[in-house]
């Protein structure tokens, strides 16, 4: 590690919290129902919209019905996108003419798109039309990350209301989301790309002459505006199979900051709207606190273990100074590596640009713990914040429990039902995770699709599966991963990862919302300090460290065991 290294990256850091903070004032007014400083441009565009929809704005909906149209919207984009990808052949836009997806690979791509994972278990350049990546793949992007953000926005006005019976209206949080914070940013990043050396051409292909005097075919298309909202909506999937380490998706170190700051700045902005939505910045504050430690940890543990590289590297002659570069881009180094894999593991987005199968076993281990973790560190836009709120709710139920008081949370009373519906939230991570990976750990089918034996073959499942129930999409490497059973099951996992959840903490906001908020009292436990931030801390490392690590001590751990002891398989 360096210190210029270290510099790099508190930078990067340092820019996403100065320009977070007043995104997420323009967040609050934005689901708050103020107008903003684009209203006037697009407030006629929304109602136009609402009248076409059918869409009554000023009718709200209790938390079960914006649950039911949220699934129903969501099951129909899953329709759309599945037919789509399976008529590819017969569709414009293809003129490379390839065909439609097999019904697994349909089946995992349309789910994975749906609930903002992104899981590619193709490569996109000689898979995907230019129909299918516009009209399919980008659209489900910015939807995906629209759906998160509504419910997030739904929970924490169920925590700012006193006696409400609804919590907002699905379809309006949607369209905000996507017309006045979405769109306008993707669009300014998308020209910023390009000038950074993105392509965006409806021109499938380009041939260009190499510098030993042969001929290539290089892949093209309209890169940039897939990889803006990619990143913004920490949705990760890549137009290319390389993803963020190919040159056309990212191509320079500047390009590379540029996107560490596109998947963190919507998620950490949303964490600040918090707490102006809930009446108290310090509630934002504090919660930016908390995730802002363990992933500075994450980076941190990353950083370390590539920089001190492995024995095999050094008994091979490389100077030990160049840290572990296997599986790297020069172009960004150890420094960009590590804090892009922390980064876009930290959230729910997948987006890579270093082969994590290529790290050492303990900087592997680090990106893997921070998805099993839930994917709030700020996590998706949107799933991040609604999933921190739950971790909240199990801290001061638990806080509680010492000083032997009925737990509050924003003066709203944390009863028996919010405690169980958030352990049952809490458990689908881990159920989808370790069941299929047991499972998947035995049977010939799956076993079929690892490249590697040992601890690391065993790496490669459990990330797998946490990054598909994760909704993070990520791929440790070394596995394949399109056949029928890893299509099927990763897909069964994403699906639960992202409805699984969403189903009982939108059940916490429809009682939530009822309830009348109560003012603070002397006896009441302040959770804008220093103690709750690292009460919350605590409660997110055990609750992971008790679920995880006896599976994480079988595969990275027992890795960098035998990696020291200079055994490999």
């Amino acid at each position: 590690m360096t210190a210029l290294g270290w510099l790099q990256i508190a930078i990067i850091l340092a820019i996403v919290l100065l320009t977070a903070a007043p995104l997420g004032a323009f967040m609050a007014r934005l689901f708050g129902g103020e107008p903003t400083f684009l209203t006037p441009v697009l407030g006629p565009v929304e109602r136009a919209l609402y009248r076409l929809a059918g869409v009554d704005p000023s009718r709200e909906q209790s938390a079960l019905g914006y649950t039911l149209a949220m699934l129903v919207f969501n099951a129909a984009g899953f329709a759309l996108l599945y037919g789509l990808l399976r008529l590819q052949g017969v569709l414009p836009l293809n003129p490379l003419g390839f065909a439609g997806l097999s019904p697994d690979l349909a089946f995992n791509t349309a789910v994975s798109f749906v609930t903002n994972t992104n899981w590619q278990s193709y490569a996109g350049e000689t898979t995907m039309s230019l129909f299918s990546q516009m009209a399919g793949l980008t659209v489900q992007n910015f939807l995906s990350a629209a759906t998160g953000l509504a419910l997030a926005v739904a929970l924490v006005r169920a925590f700012a209301r006193s006696g409400s019976p609804t919590v907002g209206n699905f379809f309006v949080d949607l369209t905000r989301a996507v017309l006045y914070l979405l769109l306008p940013l993707a669009i300014v990043s998308t020209l910023v790309q390009v000038w950074t050396g993105v392509p965006q051409t409806l021109d499938a292909t380009a041939s260009v002459t190499t510098l030993e005097g042969a001929r290539q075919t290089l892949a093209l298309g309209p890169v940039a505006s897939q990889m803006a909202i990619k990143q913004l909506g920490t949705n990760g999937g890549g137009f290319f199979n390389a993803n963020a380490a190919h040159p056309f998706e990212n191509p320079t170190a500047f390009s590379n900051a540029l996107e560490i700051w596109q998947m963190l700045v919507i998620s950490t902005a949303l964490v600040f709207a918090f707490g102006r939505l809930a009446g108290d910045r310090r509630q934002g504050r504090a919660l930016v606190a908390a995730i802002g430690i363990i992933l500075l940890a994450g980076i941190a543990v990353t950083y370390w273990a590539e920089a001190a590289g492995t024995p095999m590297l050094h008994a091979a002659g490389l100077d030990p100074a160049g840290g572990n570069m296997e599986g790297k881009e020069v172009r960004f180094g150890l420094a960009g590596s590590a804090l892009f894999a922390a980064v876009t593991t930290g959230l729910s987005d997948g987006a890579v640009n270093a082969m994590h199968g290529s790290f050492t076993p303990l900087g592997g281990l680090a990106p893997m713990f921070l998805i099993q973790l839930g994917e709030i560190l700020p996590g998706g836009v949107g799933s991040g914040l609604y999933g921190l709120l739950v971790m909240a709710i199990i801290t001061v139920f638990v806080a509680g429990l010492m000083v032997g008081r009925t737990p509050e949370y924003l003066g709203k009373k944390i009863e028996a039902k919010e405690v169980k519906m958030a352990m049952l939230a809490i458990l689908i991570l881990p159920t989808a995770i370790l069941g299929f990976s047991a499972v998947a750990a035995v049977l010939p089918a799956a076993l079929a699709g690892l490249g590697n034996a040992g601890p690391h073959g065993l790496s490669e499942i459990l990330y797998a599966y946490s990054s598909a129930a994760g909704n993070n999409g990520s791929a440790f490497g070394g596995l394949s991963a399109n056949s029928p059973w890893w299509n099927t099951t990763l897909g069964i996992a994403m699906m639960l990862g992202r409805f699984g959840y969403i189903v009982p903490m939108m059940a916490i906001a429809g009682s939530l919302s009822t309830k009348t908020r109560l003012s603070a009292s002397s006896g009441t436990f302040p959770t804008h300090g220093p103690l709750f931030v690292g009460l919350l801390v605590g409660v997110i490392l055990i609750v992971g460290g008790l679920q995880f690590f006896p599976a994480l001590a079988l595969g990275p751990i027992a890795e960098q065991v035998q990696m020291l002891a200079g055994k490999t398989f």
